[in-house]
């Protein structure tokens, strides 16, 4: 069967027993909407499907699971923490589903939105990654997203539902302080096989070495505009004195201007925060310097969109861009709109007619990120840019 990723055509062999321990088997690939969000989505690649947990039983998607016993000595109550993770997507995916004219193809998704389960692929995925990212607030309920770095095996997952994470935002970071019992959203990502890891949940636990995260909702995403590194751990890093303001300098606009990475923050009234990465050729991201603001082109994807439905329901968010070779970190918290265009304006790299206008509110600028990378290859994905 030949299934699509966006614009690219995969080749699957839909034989074998894991599809049925998934329950793609029983309602057909196609009515999973497989087809709409594509193979990689669920991170069946090269490595086979068991590198996301898709694999014996170990599906991931959205909603809950009870607890389990115990966590690090102390007891968690079997019914879980409270949660306000639904299943399905909610009102603001729906409306930019429509308004994309996807939502026939983001319905058949539903099969895949069942409750998170971190055992099996996801949990040796988690174990191996080096890097990941988290939403959340700041004890001022400030919005932001930064990265957690350490070496294989920071991430683990216990159980079903609880990730345990062996690192906590260093000091300067404006998340170095982050209160516990909160939604969170957390991305890991594999930058050198191009692969992503997103779930969703509650913030359990913050101690002074690492994090407890009470997962509800958990999925794979599909490889596009991942750009190919190799991170590297370097030690602690703590910038004690970052430079805090509410508007970008010159030096803020060319770190922008030069990124071909950078990790998105969002947030729902109900369905708590959520991490998520954008990449594409460098100078995807336009800064316009008189206005202090920045904008970039929304590129064809799995036709889910988390992020945009957040931002129509709440357009606060948060942003993450950093240099992988000299370590320098810009966190952006402010607020962005989704804008509609005719698809092929000037700007609109990917076609879609759609673009997503930040305003900063709050800048954090360091040198705060714990890896390095010195070289990078592009994704073929990433669209050419066009005259904005």
């Amino acid at each position: 069967m030949v299934i699509r990723c966006g614009q690219n055509l995969v080749r699957l062999d839909c034989a074998g027993p894991a599809f049925d321990r998934t329950g793609l088997d029983a309602a057909g690939i196609d009515a999973v909407g497989i087809d709409a969000v594509g193979i990689d989505a669920v991170g069946i690649d090269a490595v086979g499907i068991d590198a996301v947990g898709i694999n014996l039983g170990a599906t991931v998607g959205r909603g809950r699971r009870d607890a389990p016993a115990a966590s690090l000595g102390r007891v968690i109550p079997m019914t879980g923490p409270s949660s306000s993770a639904g299943s399905g997507f909610h009102d603001g995916e729906l409306a930019v589903q429509q308004r994309a004219g996807v939502d026939i193809a983001a319905a058949r998704l539903a099969g895949m939105l069942r409750p998170a389960d971190l055992r099996g692929g996801a949990s040796q995925f988690l174990a191996e990654r080096t890097f990941a990212a988290i939403t959340a607030r700041d004890s001022a309920g400030r919005l932001w997203i930064s990265a957690l770095t350490g070496a294989a095996g920071f991430l683990q997952a216990r159980g079903a539902s609880l990730l345990v994470i062996s690192a906590v935002p260093v000091a300067g970071d404006p998340l170095h302080r982050l209160d516990a019992d909160q939604p969170v959203g957390l991305l890991a990502v594999d930058f050198a096989t191009r692969r992503r890891f997103r779930m969703n949940g509650t913030l359990m636990s913050v101690g002074a070495a690492g994090l407890e995260i009470w997962v509800d909702q958990a999925y794979g995403n599909c490889p596009q505009y991942i750009q190919r590194r190799s991170l590297g751990p370097v030690g602690p890093i703590a910038d004690a004195a970052p430079r805090r303001g509410s508007a970008l300098t010159p030096v803020d606009a060319a770190l922008i201007e030069r990124a071909d990475t950078f990790l998105l923050g969002t947030t729902h009234p109900q369905r708590g925060n959520d991490a998520s990465h954008r990449g594409g050729s460098p100078g995807f991201v336009r800064v316009e310097r008189d206005a202090g603001t920045l904008w970039w082109p929304d590129y064809p994807g799995n036709n889910m969109f988390n992020s945009l439905g957040n931002l129509v329901s709440d357009e606060t968010a948060a942003l993450l861009f950093a240099d992988f070779v000299t370590g320098h970190t810009l966190h952006l918290s402010g607020t962005a709109t989704l804008g509609w265009t005719a698809p092929g304006s000037p700007g609109d790299d990917g076609g879609t007619g759609r673009r997503i206008q930040f305003r900063p509110e709050r800048i954090v600028a360091g040198s705060l990120l714990g890896a390095r990378a010195e070289g990078v290859g592009y994704s073929p994905a990433n669209p050419p840019l066009t005259p904005s």
